[in-house]
């Protein structure tokens, strides 16, 4: 899996690093350690990595705002339930928006790391 893993990375580094990225599963210090012995150009893997924090860093950001409104700091002209509603449902838009990056992420690295198919048929004598 790890020689499978630093073949793709040769190949598409760019992508594979924002997949990985994107990808819950991997934690970022393990995640930091394997891409330094990894054929990954500097630029890529800079690039990759804000672009695939992206999601989680406006989600988590999200969150503090909703923070905010929760302790009454926010002192809008809308009602407190309406606000507090649209502040459930932008979170909720946020998380399935995070939760369904992840999965597409999780399953183009599946592909990406499956072995390749035989071309050859099986020998029949």
């Amino acid at each position: 899996r790890a020689r499978a893993l630093d073949r793709a990375v040769a190949r598409e580094s760019f992508k594979v690093v924002l997949l990985l990225r994107l990808s819950p599963v991997v934690p970022f210090n393990l995640l930091n350690y394997a891409l330094s012995l990894a054929p990954v150009p500097f630029g890529h893997y800079v690039a990759a990595t804000a672009v695939g924090m992206l999601p989680v860093t406006v989600l988590y950001v999200y969150l503090g705002s909703l923070a905010t409104t929760a302790a009454g700091l926010d002192a809008g002209a809308a009602p407190r339930g309406l606000r507090v509603a649209l502040g459930l449902v932008g979170l909720a838009a946020i998380a399935a928006v995070v939760l369904v990056v992840t999965r597409a992420a999780r399953r183009a690295l599946d592909e990406e790391l499956a072995p390749p198919s035989s071309a050859m048929p099986p020998d029949r004598s």
